[in-house]
């Protein structure tokens, strides 16, 4: 029993021992060891990937598909054929057009060629005809002076000399028909032309019949198969042209004051959430979602990752603002951080100390204090007494 009493005796004043050592040595607490550093602000939403511009494909005309040689995902160049349209109709009616036109020329050719220099030839036969009937009245009129013929001839050498100017004439109308700018050429022309866009039209309609990519980029949407009747109207092909890729991010609406035209970001995909990349603000609309409370924000991504697709969801950190070099605390730190008054407790001459401070820039986490705090000051979470003697195991912020 002596032995118990003893023991007990001595528990007693280990304890005692060990609380007395405890108030001189201190409690033993974790700090923060101030230092400068930079803050830095961001807001954080999600959004999706998408091309400045989708070109939605189609067809033009009420055709049958033929072949669909591209697949969803597929990268193509522009130009490359994407969809193809029966076509043997069209086909013969741009073979028809082009025999037109060939007969167009052929007459104009014709015309040109032989109408032209006959005419002419008829023209200059007339002309003959006519010069010597006018010598021939010369004559008739010497003989009918002299009394050698009656009226009769005379008259009949002047009716000649009549019939050989009128055909004369006739000849020189038919023979500027064909000229530049006559009648006859102007209408060889005309048909020629109206042929020609005649075959052009064919051509056009024909062309219709291939679908082809208008730039070079990636098929994201297929809604056509093989043996299929189009209508036109209807979107066949979603295209994603290639180039310049967005980030399309629906921010809340609290944040829009944050967010200005250029500010840096760094995005991840969800797919891919430890491969962060690069972008930047380049869009902020005006307007705000009512339903959802938000605001879509617009990113540029200068060197996006190939294993970025279309419509991925993205996960988007932007930096709204930045601080360097200054002192920033845990915020878990702060005491009454959203009153007039924040506090901290600062360790000074082993015992601790409530702090006054001001703060300023949030992120991350951290607070800066702009008032209050120095570089190397020791800040702790407690105990939440003034005055207690405290053995600070400290790190640098």
């Amino acid at each position: 029993m002596r032995k118990a009493y003893v023991a007990a005796g001595l528990a007693v004043a280990l304890v005692a021992g060990l609380l007395a050592a405890s108030r001189f040595i201190g409690t033993p607490v974790s700090s923060l060891q101030l230092a400068p550093r930079d803050l830095v602000r961001s807001v954080v939403a999600t959004g999706r990937v998408e091309a400045p511009h989708r070109v939605e494909l189609g067809a033009q005309m009420v055709a049958s598909v033929v072949a669909v040689p591209v697949a969803e995902g597929q990268s193509v160049r522009a130009g490359e054929i994407l969809i193809q349209l029966e076509a043997d109709e069209l086909s013969a009616a741009a073979r028809e057009a082009d025999l037109a036109v060939a007969q167009a020329q052929a007459r104009l050719r014709q015309l040109q060629e032989v109408q032209r220099p006959v005419s002419g030839q008829a023209q200059r036969q007339a002309q003959a005809t006519l010069d010597n009937a006018r010598a021939q009245l010369q004559r008739q009129e010497d003989l009918f002076r002299r009394g050698y013929i009656g009226q009769a001839a005379l008259d009949e050498a002047r009716k000649a000399v009549a019939l050989a100017d009128a055909q004369l004439s006739a000849a020189q109308r038919q023979h500027d028909t064909t000229l530049a700018g006559g009648s006859d050429e102007a209408m060889a022309t005309t048909a020629l032309a109206q042929a020609r866009a005649g075959a052009e039209a064919a051509r056009a309609r024909l062309q219709h019949a291939t679908v082809t990519a208008p730039v070079a980029g990636t098929i994201i949407k297929r809604d056509v198969e093989p043996g299929d009747v189009v209508q036109p109207g209807k979107t066949l092909l979603v295209l994603s042209p290639s180039g310049e890729t967005q980030l399309i991010v629906q921010f809340d609406e609290k944040n829009l004051g944050l967010l200005v035209v250029g500010q840096p970001a760094l995005a991840s995909a969800d797919a891919f959430p430890d491969q962060r990349f690069a972008a930047e603000v380049i869009s902020i609309s005006p307007g705000v979602d009512v339903q959802r409370g938000s605001v879509e924000v617009k990113l540029r991504v200068p060197q996006p990752p190939a294993y970025l697709r279309q419509n991925m969801t993205v996960s988007v950190d932007v930096e709204v603002a930045r601080r360097p070099h200054v002192l920033a605390v845990p915020l878990e730190l702060v005491h009454e951080a959203e009153g007039r008054s924040p506090w901290v407790w600062v360790i000074e001459g082993g015992r601790t100390r409530q702090q006054a401070i001001q703060l300023g820039l949030r992120g991350g986490g951290q607070v800066e204090v702009t008032q209050g705090l120095r570089a190397g000051d020791e800040v702790t979470a407690g105990p939440a007494r003034e005055g207690a003697r405290v053995r600070a195991s400290g790190a640098s912020s």
